[in-house]
């Protein structure tokens, strides 16, 4: 199975109406090289390291988690996560485990 970065990352590129270009320069990346290096972690030739990715999320704005997602709908959730303060987090995931303990999220007991 194939990486989901290349994907994520490029639709997050995209997102921010950066040209590869723009991003590998805005990164650091020599004018020259930065195209092509991007490409190539697009095309999943090469892959970022992790301070590379760091820096990536940073400037395109998305969580490092969502790059690597393989479902789509997660990784919707992912970036609708993001937007949540703190307290609006805890709220959410106590709101979870609520209805996973009363059984309201769709699953019964014998499938999770």
């Amino acid at each position: 199975m194939s990486s989901p970065l290349p994907g994520r990352l490029k639709a997050a590129r995209q997102a921010a109406g950066m040209t590869q270009r723009q991003l590998g320069e805005y990164l650091g990346m020599e004018p020259n090289l930065a195209s092509a290096r991007m490409t190539q972690y697009e095309k999943g030739q090469h892959a970022p390291n992790f301070q590379m990715l760091k820096r990536l999320s940073e400037v395109l704005k998305v969580p490092i988690p969502y790059l690597f997602c393989e479902d789509d709908t997660v990784a919707e959730l992912i970036l609708e996560l993001d937007k949540l303060d703190q307290a609006e987090l805890k709220n959410l995931l106590a709101q979870l485990r609520e209805g996973t303990a009363t059984g309201k999220n769709g699953k019964g007991a014998a499938d999770s």
